[in-house]
């Protein structure tokens, strides 16, 4: 029998996806309440449903039923959307180039690929997004990292700037990605601190990879949103042409698999070698693009309007879940989300040295059961480490609010069954 590589023979499921990858096996018709993966359940902005309910329209380029490759870098209507909605931020794009790709999630890959070598690995800020090291591995390269701690009011805490800046030295890392508005962890960097490593990162000659999947989405007041592209070279010298930015249609515009990112960045030979790179991919999703261009058609006060609605609906749900954990399970350490759509759970004061957080989320997964309502529920969420779980703000307030009673239900289902304790 032939043998698998030595990638896939280790490799395993993402934590975002194992939770639905195994509740997918069920047959006792249990229903689930899934918060694994940021998986949008809201509709996309107007003007792209309209464009979407309209692909055989005279206007459209489909009328003909006729769907051609675009040009690798993505049509020119796509990448104005992404610019337009840079500058619907107060972004000034002069000097800035875009192309678009198969979702935000190719576009890591691309920029892994154009920034990390064998010798200089990837720089994260623990706890980071999946994604990267799986990445980072699927490419044969290596990453570095730094941790955050979740305190017990719910904040993180950013290391100390020298200890980032020793362990730059030491391992000389090619890039940072910073997730200015994190997930998992619903941190907003802040101001400071941002321009702080983005002069770490001229000081050692590295890219500075910023995902802006959830750019606005933040819920506290900022003096100036944490954008790569709002720095500048007065407040960090060198910094022109080693900014790249992440961006894509999932999460603001509700169009997860829509499938359309984009990677911006102000160097023009990355841009033009990234392109090189997707042309093995042809183009991205050619109807995605389309759709996702009709933004481009927006005024710029519709979209600030449109980025007000979504911070107010996600910091609602945010709310909804504060309260709900102290209801049913007020000793847990629950994260405050200041931007993002995410929050994380510790359940260390509740649990002993023996428990372990991925049995536990395949518990839930395979056979854990409450009934609510008449109804039999269980609970899908991403594990983290430790004790630590990440639950996304993805259904509507009404089942978000049921995520606390279910985790403290199927929690103590779990500890009588496996005989732990504190």
């Amino acid at each position: 029998m032939s043998k698998l590589s030595p990638l896939y023979e280790k490799r395993k499921p993402s934590n975002i996806r194992l939770a639905s990858i195994e509740f997918a096996k069920r047959t006792d018709g249990v229903k689930a309440i899934s918060v694994a993966i940021g998986n949008v359940s809201l509709p996309m902005h107007p003007s792209m449903i309209k464009r979407m309910e309209n692909l055989r329209n005279s206007d459209s380029p489909f009328v003909d039923g006729v769907v051609k490759y675009s040009e690798t870098s993505g049509t020119k209507e796509c990448n104005q959307a992404v610019l337009h909605i840079l500058k619907a931020s107060g972004i000034d794009t002069k000097g800035l180039f875009s192309q678009i790709t198969d979702g935000g999630s190719q576009g890591m890959e691309l920029v892994l690929a154009g920034t990390v070598t064998k010798d200089r690995p990837l720089m994260l800020l623990n706890p980071a997004y999946s994604n990267y090291a799986s990445f980072i591995e699927r490419l044969g390269l290596s990453t570095i990292s730094v941790n955050r701690t979740l305190q017990s009011n719910g904040e993180y805490t950013l290391p100390d700037m020298a200890k980032v800046e020793s362990l730059i030295k030491e391992k000389q890392p090619g890039a940072m990605v910073l997730i200015p508005f994190d997930n998992p962890t619903g941190q907003l960097i802040r101001w400071d601190d941002f321009i702080k490593l983005a002069k770490l990162c001229v000081k050692y000659d590295m890219w500075l990879i910023s995902d802006e999947a959830y750019r606005e989405l933040y819920y506290k007041e900022v003096k100036k949103i944490p954008s790569v592209w709002n720095l500048n070279e007065n407040e960090v010298s060198g910094i022109a042409g080693r900014r790249i930015s992440l961006e894509t249609a999932s999460k603001v515009w509700n169009a997860c698999g829509l499938r359309i990112g984009a990677i911006v960045t102000d160097n023009q030979k990355f841009h033009e070698q990234c392109v090189a790179e997707q042309t093995a991919n042809l183009c991205a999703n050619v109807i995605g693009q389309y759709i996702f261009g009709a933004i481009n058609n927006e005024s710029i006060e519709n979209l600030q309007e449109w980025f007000k609605t979504q911070r107010d609906y996600y910091f609602k749900i945010s709310k909804i879940l504060e309260t709900e954990f102290k209801n049913n399970l007020p000793n847990v350490i629950v994260s405050k989300p200041q931007a993002a759509i995410y929050s994380v759970v510790d359940l260390s004061p509740l649990v002993g040295a023996n428990f372990d957080i991925t049995n536990f989320v395949l518990y839930c997964a395979k056979e854990g059961k409450v009934e609510i309502e008449g109804q039999k529920l269980t609970l899908l969420v991403a594990p983290m480490t430790n004790a630590q779980l990440r639950i996304a703000y993805v259904l509507p307030p009404e089942k978000m609010r049921l995520v606390p009673k279910l985790l403290k239900e199927l929690l103590e289902q779990y500890m009588v069954k496996n005989s732990l304790s504190k």
